[in-house]
């Protein structure tokens, strides 16, 4: 971690100067421009002189929740502005749901002390469950979970999810340092519930064993993993979350993550956690919605805590305590997991209030009163704080609406991002293989599109993700080789014209991504194989069934004989190639033109 003792210091205004050389239709909106840099001081500033540091201030997870002190006495702190009152219980006082009430503090904070036991032991014990009472004003009793719970847990026959306290008398300590930040990003996108051949949800353990070997064998020097932080709904893909500081428990436990995360470094992989800020599950009983019995606490109230599409809670992100629970929220990821990074789920989402549902791409788009410009100050305080603590902190957004000065650093007038998600990419492959035929293709749409991206901000490129695995949707090895790849992928009988045609347009559409789409490159976990099933979770449809919520990795087994192999060797040699000449690396056609959206 960078020594931060002096925060960097910060002009009036921002130096805009390269920002408008690149991208001359910004001169107009130089204003807006200044206006949200002076918003991001101003916020920096009172942080800052209301807290101390804003090192102090993210590190809020060592003091909310639930807190061991050096004597073993526990200490518990919430933030409950709505309640009336609020209790401890569990099974170290038998549920009983009124003997251990918290005191009521200023702003909305309640603390609990409890002191060691006669053996000099901790109150409550490693794996002991609880649950927070809250009392609202109209004299409910509500069962919750702690925001800052660190461990959560379902039994086969509940609905809901329990509290776990997590206080290991031997937790696990990292051996290796993080590697050095790769010069050129090549992402393996993985979900670790699927990453097996087996109908059931995998483990960390098994990623850790048999899965990060492959990462490294292929050439990949980053992985991706996505569905960490606990969600109720495995459907969701781990975009429901629920608990934020809490790593999922369907894989195993905090222990074993931690054990990825440290054997991935000892290969020299770089870790990145899907990271979801943009929105919340609207679960009650095991996630954040009305913690403290009312519509608001970490959200908005009414129709602006509410997304349309999504059916999920939107964060105030004007509040402090929302501010101190995000911002730790990303730390506790760096420091407990040692984590190098993040991949920030629904961005586009966030910038704008009609969550860019309803974009045509003019510049005034940009700006505005359509702009959530509290949405954007936190994820500029997000970049600021991450990049100055972690200087080797790897940020990534997924916006699809190409906000200009996304990845431009925050004392230039930008966000902070390091890249966005090329996320025209795969659907312009998509589009070709749905509409045109083979000899209609026009490569140079093709190579403009692969290039079409603004100047001086990193991009992320990819042929097809998860998104193009969801059940409704096909990988491009299945737009290519259809049903044939369930009957003609041995190699012990003769190649058809199809697999043959699949195998090697499957092959060019990865490599010209690969050497014009972006700074860096990303391949969803098997489809650098041509995985031949989509990804379907468990569900009343499908009968619950895991048959699609697996990657088939027993395709690339030399004694199956199939043509799977070929297409690992070719992204496995892309990848190495890469490697030795650094072409993510290098300025790219892109950096020579003007984007455009449209």
């Amino acid at each position: 971690m960078a020594d931060h003792s002096e925060r960097d210091e910060f002009t009036e205004l921002p130096d805009l100067s390269e920002f408008l050389r690149e991208d001359p239709y910004l001169v107009p909106y130089q204003e807006d421009l200044c206006r949200r840099y002076q918003l991001f001081t101003e916020r920096l500033s009172k942080l800052e002189e209301a807290e101390g540091s804003f090192d102090d201030f993210t590190r809020s997870y060592m003091s909310y929740g639930v807190q061991r002190q050096a004597n073993n006495s526990l200490m518990f702190r919430e933030w409950a502005p709505g309640a009336q009152a609020l209790f401890l219980t569990g099974d170290f006082n038998d549920w009983n749901s009124t003997s251990h009430p918290y005191t009521k503090k200023e702003y909305g904070k309640w603390e609990l002390y409890l002191p060691p036991k006669r053996d000099k032991a901790p109150a409550i014990e490693h794996e002991t469950k609880l649950k927070l009472v809250v009392l609202t004003s109209e004299g409910e009793e509500l069962f919750r979970i702690s925001p800052w719970a660190k461990y959560c847990h379902k039994h086969v026959d509940s609905n809901t999810y329990d509290w776990i306290h997590w206080d290991p008398i031997r937790p696990f300590l990292h051996q290796h340092t993080r590697p050095k930040r790769p010069r050129s990003l090549r992402i393996y996108e993985a979900h670790v519930g699927i990453a097996s051949p087996a109908e059931e949800i995998a483990t960390y353990t098994n990623f850790t064993l048999n899965v990060l070997p492959k990462i490294k064998d292929l050439g990949y020097n980053c992985v991706q993993l996505m569905a960490i932080m606990e969600h109720a709904y495995y459907g969701s893909f781990g975009y429901q979350v629920t608990n934020f500081f809490a790593a999922s428990s369907r894989f195993g436990t905090p222990e074993d993550l931690k054990r990825l995360v440290d054997t991935a470094h000892s290969l020299g992989i770089t870790v990145l956690l899907d990271v979801v800020h943009s929105h919340a599950s609207s679960n009650t009983a095991d996630g954040l919605n009305k913690f403290d019995g009312t519509d608001s606490c970490f959200f908005h109230s009414g129709p602006r805590g509410h997304h349309p599409q999504w059916g999920s809670r939107l964060f105030n992100y004007q509040s402090w305590e929302v501010l101190r629970f995000l911002l730790s929220n990303l730390r506790w990821w760096m420091e407990e997991y040692r984590f190098d990074g993040f991949r920030f789920d629904g961005v586009s989402s966030m910038l704008y209030h009609h969550h860019a549902m309803s974009f045509s791409g003019g510049y005034s788009e940009y700006f505005g009163m359509q702009v959530d410009e509290d949405s954007i100050i936190h994820l500029m305080l997000s970049n600021h704080i991450l990049h100055t603590l972690y200087p080797d902190c790897i940020t990534i957004a997924e916006d699809v609406s190409g906000m200009p000065g996304l990845c431009k650093p925050v004392k230039n007038g930008g966000l902070g991002f390091d890249y966005r998600l090329n996320m025209a990419v795969p659907d312009k492959w998509i589009q070709i293989l749905k509409e045109l035929k083979d000899e209609e293709w026009d490569m140079g749409n093709i190579v403009y599109t692969l290039t079409n991206r603004r100047k001086g901000e990193g991009s992320i490129g990819y042929a097809e993700s998860h998104d193009q695995a969801l059940v409704g949707d096909k990988s491009l090895a299945f737009w290519l080789m259809d049903k044939e790849m369930y009957t003609n992928m041995s190699s012990l009988i003769p190649m058809t014209p199809v697999i043959d045609r699949g195998i090697q347009l499957h092959k060019m559409i990865r490599l010209l991504t690969h050497a014009l789409g972006g700074e860096g490159y990303l391949n969803f976990m098997g489809n650098e194989f041509g995985h031949p099933d989509w990804l379907d979770f468990p569900r009343k449809g499908n009968g619950e069934s895991y048959q699609y919520a697996r990657r088939q990795y027993n395709l690339l087994d030399p004694d199956n004989n199939l043509r799977y192999t070929q297409l690992y060797a070719f992204d496995r040699d892309m990848n190495l190639t890469e490697d030795k000449y650094g072409w993510l690396a290098s300025q790219k056609v892109g950096d020579q033109q003007t984007f455009h959206l449209f």
